[in-house]
Formats: C-alpha cells, sequence, structure tokens
C-alpha cells in the first residue's frame, strides 16, 4: 500500500513539474506590470501581450487556486475588454481572504490593461474596476467589545 501512494506521489509530483516548465515558457519576454489593492490583499499583476489567456495564480493555475464564484470575478475585466485568449496573466497574490485576493486580483488586471491600451480606460471606470476599495476593517476602541459595540448598560 505505502509502495503504491509513493509512486502515485512521484508521478504527481512530474506532472506538477512538467506543467511549471510549461507554464514557465509562457511567461518569458516583456510585461505590463501592475498592482491591485482590496483590504489588506495586495496582488503584483504582469501581463503578457502574445499570450494563449493562460493565467497563473501563486505558481498555480487559477481555476485551481480560486473557487469558481472567485474565478469569474478575476476573469470579469479580461471578458469586458474582449482579451480573454490573446494575453497572459502572471498574478502574485498575499494577504486578505480569497474574496479580497480576487477583487485585487481584477483591480491590478485593470490597470495593466488601461497601461496596454488607454483607449479600455472609459469601459473600465464605468463598471468602477479602477477605483481603489478603501473600505477596511474599524479598528477597535479602548473601553469596548468591538470597534462601535459597547459592554452592556447596566442601570444599577
Amino acid at each position: 500500500m505505502t509502495k503504491e501512494k509513493t509512486v502515485k506521489d512521484k508521478q504527481g509530483k512530474e506532472k506538477e513539474q512538467e506543467v511549471k516548465r510549461d507554464l514557465n515558457k509562457a511567461f518569458k519576454g516583456k510585461y505590463i506590470s501592475a498592482i491591485g489593492r482590496r483590504k489588506t490583499a495586495i496582488a503584483q499583476v504582469r501581463l503578457y501581450k502574445k499570450g494563449e489567456g493562460i493565467i497563473v495564480v501563486n505558481d498555480q493555475e487559477f481555476d485551481k487556486y480560486f473557487p469558481e464564484v472567485y474565478t469569474k470575478i478575476v476573469i470579469q475585466p479580461i471578458k469586458l475588454t474582449g482579451h480573454l485568449k490573446d494575453l497572459n496573466f502572471s498574478i502574485k497574490v498575499s494577504g486578505g481572504g480569497k474574496k479580497s485576493q480576487a477583487e485585487a486580483i481584477r483591480h491590478g488586471i485593470s490597470r495593466a490593461l488601461v497601461e496596454m491600451d488607454k483607449e479600455l480606460k472609459p469601459s473600465l471606470k464605468a463598471k468602477g474596476w479602477l477605483t481603489r476599495d478603501a473600505r477596511r476593517k474599524e479598528r477597535k476602541k479602548p473601553g469596548l467589545k468591538k470597534a462601535r459595540k459597547a459592554p452592556q448598560w447596566s442601570k444599577r
């Protein structure tokens, strides 16, 4: 039983290494860089012009990194501009939760697309994807249980 597992593990690792090699070939040459932010999540986006529509997040395919709900958020600006199959994106993201990371990536991709083609700015700006969403968690205040929640008040 353990020999079978080790053989499967080795095969799985070999496949992962092959995929990484293929992905590294897709991300060579000049690129456009942009940063996207949301809450505490920060995404560093690299846009490669001559591509096949490959999106890699933290060295993984983006549909493996994110659940399906969040993959739609990531793709929105690319779909809107019609560059779904002709650009590659290499993305490093950290901080926050999955949804914040997805929205940070959307912000970074939008910025990179505008840097590539200024004519895309009005359509992306109308959707609100170029604006940094400044809402963050409010800090806890002394004497309170949370940011605004006070302890129960007693009359006597």
